[in-house]
Order: C-alpha cells, then sequence, then structure tokens
C-alpha cells in the first residue's frame, strides 16, 4: 500500500500526510492546518500568554534535522478560534533511517487558544497500514508552556523524545516476539473495546448504550500482511479499527428496532492521543502478563 498524501477540510479540522518519501512543506501545511502559522494568541488570553508560532519551531526543528509528515488541526465552532485551535504535527529526524516498513517518530501537540501548551511524545508509525501509533506512559512526554524561550526549550524536548528510540524500538521488537493464543486476542480486543465504547459496558455505566460493533470484531485484519498472532500484529489491527472506524453491524436500538450501523472513525487530537496511549500501555501489560506467566 503506498501512502499517498490526503487533505481533508481546510480552515477547521484540517488533515494532511505526506507522500512516502516525500516530506510536507509550509505552503502545504498553511491551506489545511493555518493554526500552525497563528502569530498571536487568541483574544480568550491574558497578557501574560506568550504565543509562539508553531511555523517558528518547526523551522527550528527543520534546520535541526526533523521533518513533518502529518498534520491536523482540531475543529471549533467557536467563530474566529480556527486560526488557533489545537494542531498535531509528526516529524521525523533524517538521523534515523525507516527500517522494515517502520519508522520512529516526534509527535508534537500545541495551541494559541488556550487549550495546549507545547507537547511532545513519542510515537511510531507502520507504512503497511499507515498506522499512526504513540508510545503509553512509561516514555516521557515533554511539556513546554507558552513563556521564555519556548523555541530552543521545544528544540531541547524533541532531541529528548529522539533518546527514547531505542527503547521505544526494543519494545516494539518484545510486541514481535510475543505470540498471542485466541483467547489472548480476544482479552486485549475486550479491553480495547471498553477504552473506545465506555457506555456500552455495564460495569463502567449504569445505562449502558448498544455499541456499533463488537470486540470481536476489532480483531477483523484489513490485509493479509496482518494475520500473523503476534502482539504486535495484533496491536495494530485493534488500533487501525477503533481509530479509523468504518466496520459495519447491526444493532438493537432502544425500541428494540434493527438498525444498520458503522463505527466512527476518531478525528480528535485529544482523544486519539488518548486512545492511542492506552492501547500501547496495554499492549506492555500483556507482556507483562505474559512474561509473568
Amino acid at each position: 500500500m503506498s501512502f499517498h498524501r490526503y487533505m481533508r477540510g481546510m480552515s477547521n479540522g484540517g488533515v494532511i500526510s505526506a507522500r512516502t518519501g516525500e516530506v510536507l512543506s509550509n505552503e502545504e501545511l498553511q491551506k489545511v492546518v493555518p493554526s500552525i502559522f497563528a502569530t498571536e494568541a487568541h483574544e480568550s488570553r491574558s497578557a501574560r500568554f506568550a504565543p509562539i508560532p508553531t511555523a517558528s519551531v518547526l523551522d527550528g526543528l527543520r534546520a535541526e534535522g526533523f521533518d513533518p509528515f502529518f498534520a491536523q488541526q482540531a475543529r471549533t465552532r467557536i467563530e474566529g478560534k480556527q486560526e488557533f485551535t489545537k494542531h498535531m504535527l509528526r516529524l521525523r529526524h533524517r538521523s534515523l533511517a525507516r527500517a522494515n516498513g517502520e519508522a520512529f517518530e516526534v509527535i508534537l501537540v500545541n495551541a494559541n487558544d488556550g487549550t495546549s501548551s507545547y507537547q511532545m511524545l513519542p510515537g511510531f508509525f507502520r507504512f503497511v497500514c499507515a498506522n499512526g501509533l504513540m508510545v503509553g506512559d512509561t516514555f516521557e512526554e515533554v511539556k513546554v508552556r507558552h513563556t521564555g524561550d519556548a523555541v530552543h526549550e521545544v528544540i531541547e524536548g524533541a532531541y529528548r523524545v529522539l533518546e527514547e528510540a531505542p527503547r521505544v524500538t526494543a519494545q516494539v521488537d518484545a510486541f514481535k516476539g510475543l505470540t498471542l493464543n485466541q483467547d489472548e486476542q480476544r482479552a486485549f480486543a475486550e479491553a480495547a473495546h471498553i477504552l473506545r465504547f465506555p457506555t456500552a459496558h455495564p460495569e463502567q455505566i449504569e445505562e449502558a448504550k448498544p455499541a456499533p460493533i463488537t470486540a470481536e470484531m476489532l480483531l477483523r485484519p484489513r490485509r493479509r500482511d496482518d494475520l500473523a498472532e503476534n502482539l504486535w500484529t495484533t496491536f495494530n489491527v485493534v488500533q487501525e479499527n477503533v481509530i479509523r472506524g468504518g466496520q459495519r453491524s447491526r444493532v438493537r436500538d432502544a425500541n428494540n428496532q434493527i438498525r444498520n450501523v458503522s463505527s466512527r472513525a476518531v478525528k480528535g487530537i485529544d482523544q486519539n492521543k488518548a486512545l492511542n496511549r492506552a492501547l500501547w500501555t496495554l499492549a506492555e501489560r500483556m507482556t507483562e502478563l505474559k512474561g509473568a506467566a
């Protein structure tokens, strides 16, 4: 599967990805994720808030060998706020060669409307399915406030995240080396289902509502390359189905009528980050349990 550039939305809720072998330019980013280029803070911010354009930070990161391959801007319903909303960049350092169809990434999140400090954490990209993963909370997340020399601090933070690359890669190798039987795969999917659809589980909420899909459906691979029974493959299959959605099923509604439904994609930056990190942590816990057995 080749990874083609795609654009969705413009000034409100845009997403853009680079083609394989290419990086995103400022011109391309400006068209789809304009909040990266905000030079002023949103009017709701106080004088103490120091707006540092993400574009300025990105220029500094490029000079240090970090290139952007993916960008996303959050949606907003507040008029005039779309130029300041939260946005996310996925960057790769030129010193780390792409290997086995995978790449280590530095994820940068920021906003000039007060909803986010600069946040950086490790990520991992799998080219066969264009899966953008985020590691769990056992790995360092760097945060920089909108004060002082933020550009320098963010660049330093990116290098701190980059230092996690060997440990992240070692964890991925551990996931690949762990075979799961069908019961273990189902257990992983059931835990992921609770994370994605908490209101569908009576033990999580008093009035449970049916989920659009079952936990077993999260284990359905979308390509032949994902038929392996190791933890890494199971994790990626489940993560892709959780984040991308689009799986169809039939459920009985409150009126006892059968309806055709499909699972929705996770489009929000915060929800995407939270689910991705929780799934990674779930995979780490599975590794620990298998090691203790």
